[in-house]
């Protein structure tokens, strides 16, 4: 498994605009190839992360196009350009 973990900053005000587009989204972000889990955090600040679970690090390089077209229906809501990095998973764990 691989994640690929995402840092944004939203504008301000900008974080219930940006919870109601992403649920729109859904369907689109859940059906990338080899998407597992899909995790998106934020605070009142605007400053959030998405950590996605995907089969392999191969998957998760191959859906870079879809994935900046997905970030660019985010664009009115985005302080700056997101930045990621990629990790191998060591665990995976829920309740």
């Amino acid at each position: 498994m691989f994640a690929r973990v995402t840092r944004y900053k939203l504008k301000p005000g900008a974080r219930e605009a940006a919870i109601a587009q992403m649920e729109t989204m859904k369907s689109d972000i859940m059906g990338l190839p080899g998407m597992q889990h899909f995790i998106n955090v934020a605070n009142e600040d605007g400053n959030g992360y998405v950590v996605a679970i995907v089969e392999s690090r191969q998957i998760s390089d191959s859906n870079a196009d879809k994935v900046a077209a997905l970030w660019g229906r985010m664009s009115e809501h985005l302080a700056e350009k997101p930045t990621a990095e990629g990790y191998d998973v060591g665990a995976n764990w829920s309740n």
